[in-house]
């Protein structure tokens, strides 16, 4: 459950809500610490893309903001005769922010284009699976798999287009019809602006909004407090909250979140090749203080990459222990190592933390800061020692072949983002079986017997899963993140 703290700024909190006061003259304002890339859903692949075009686009199904299980969205419902075949059945009087009616034909067309290679959406790899899609009427399709697919539900979140454009030139501005709350009205570097669509999957929302991209923490805090921003998802650092928490009606809202933090390791280079190695840096790494001190406590230890309430989250063991002077007789006199971070400034003090936490062990660190496009084109080439990371939305946990199939490594001719360049056949074999597997039970043995293997290997070290946490002014006091950070909540201010 989220938790809500309004402090001093209780009794306006709870004043603005009861009566509404929306000032009608400006737009909700999101103030974030990075710039989108794209608007275009079929591209967007980045945390911030995806939470703003969720907003615009939607898909047959969505997450539940609690348990993350797929529920009906642009679909009323469903049906799977056998493991290679779902009939699905739209909701009645759907159209886009144009005004054109959704047709069984557009979601077609969708996951055709999507499935595309010509397309070269990187959501291929999700609607591949899907053989053919049948138009069986206006509000009826059928879709035939190639092979059995777990995740079957969870796929079917990728967002529905027009059929006219599911194959139009990339639209990075976002210029597509959708089905969700808002249409984008003007898109320029570091802003986004929101206007209510006139139709859409939900109700119309009551206000417009603003998604605003300011890099430096500190005029972020003072947009708050000057009441030019309202809503501040994961974007103001622990050491902030005191001083805003409670000042001009600002309160603090909180979640248990379905992410990972962790510390990636090149396995393909000496030192980090070798298993003992690993074990030792994750040995050297004082999780706990930091999660006190830097994350003011709103975060979970983690004993493995699955979020904790998960419904596939393992029964694995406790994380590698604590133990500084087992690490350093390891890490003693090994060659000075790299760290690589973002450029935000919370990210960069864990970063310089773990790093001082690692030469106390006897190994020397250097950390080098990059903007994140960078960054991830030097993981992706494999040219990086260790890099502090965040999986986001760890939302269906078939994601983890993205991440850790062997296949998966950047560069070597399959898609994925194995950056970690994990090669154990035995990860393989669990996660092509998790990928098929017939029922919940059964996935979430299998994705049990990786959690171990991994706790073992060390490919990564997961560090902790962070509380979905945003600063909120009394007009946005009924904001809430859903458990992957999301913003869906915005369209019923």
């Amino acid at each position: 459950m989220a938790r809500r703290l309004c402090a001093s700024g209780l009794t306006l909190c709870l004043v603005a809500c009861a009566r509404g006061e929306q000032p009608a003259e400006r737009a909700i304002e999101i103030v974030v610490p990075t710039e989108t890339a794209t608007l275009d859903p079929r591209y967007s692949t980045r945390s911030l893309d995806i939470k703003v075009t969720r907003l615009v686009h939607a898909g047959l199904t969505g997450l539940n903001p609690d348990t993350l299980l797929p529920v009906p969205l642009v679909a009323s419902s469903w049906h799977r005769p056998d493991a290679l075949t779902v009939h699905v059945e739209l909701k009645p009087n759907l159209r886009f922010h144009s005004g054109r009616p959704l047709h069984a034909a557009d979601v077609c067309a969708t996951l055709d284009a999507l499935n595309d290679p010509a397309l070269a959406s990187p959501h291929r790899a999700v609607v591949r699976a899907f053989a053919s899609c049948g138009v069986e009427s206006a509000r009826a399709l059928t879709l035939k798999l190639s092979a059995p697919r777990a995740s079957l539900l969870t796929d079917l979140e990728v967002p529905i287009l027009r059929a006219d454009q599911a194959r139009s030139a990339p639209s990075p501005s976002g210029a597509l019809d959708g089905l969700g709350p808002y249409r984008i009205a003007r898109f320029v570097p570091g802003e986004v602006v929101l206007e209510p669509a006139q139709t859409g999957l939900l109700p119309r929302p009551a206000h417009s909004a603003v998604v605003r991209s300011v890099r430096d923490e500190n005029a972020r805090a003072l947009r708050l407090l000057a009441g030019r921003s309202d809503i501040a998802p994961n974007a103001v650092s622990a050491a902030l909250w005191p001083a805003l928490e409670g000042h001009e009606g600002l309160s603090l809202v909180s979640r248990r979140g379905a992410n990972v933090t962790y510390l990636l390791m090149q396995n393909d280079r000496d030192p980090f090749s070798a298993q003992r190695v690993r074990h030792a840096v994750a040995r050297a790494i004082d999780r706990k203080r930091i999660i006190l001190h830097l994350l003011g406590g709103r975060a979970e230890l983690a004993s493995s990459i699955f979020p904790p309430g998960h419904w596939s989250n393992p029964d694995v063991p406790l994380p590698v222990p604590y133990d500084p002077a087992a690490a350093r007789a390891v890490l003693t006199g090994l060659r000075p190592i790299t760290l690589l971070t973002s450029t935000e400034r919370a990210r960069v003090t864990i970063a310089r933390a773990i790093a001082q936490m690692l030469e106390d062990a006897g190994l020397e660190v250097r950390v080098i800061t990059l903007d994140l496009g960078i960054l991830l084109a030097r993981l992706d080439s494999g040219d990086f020692d260790l890099a502090s990371l965040q999986m986001p939305e760890l939302t269906e946990p078939n994601l983890l072949k993205w991440f850790f199939h062997p296949s998966a490594v950047p560069g070597e001719g399959q898609e994925g983002r194995n950056r970690a360049r994990y090669r154990n056949p035995k990860a393989a074999e669990l996660l092509d079986r998790a990928a098929v597997a017939s029922s919940t039970e059964q996935r979430r043995a299998l994705y049990g017997e990786l959690a171990q293997l991994m706790a073992t290997d060390l490919p990564v070290v997961p560090l902790w899963h962070e509380e979905q946490v945003a600063l909120v002014s009394a007009r946005a006091c009924k904001f809430s993140l859903s458990a992957e950070g999301r913003w869906l909540a915005l369209a019923g201010l």
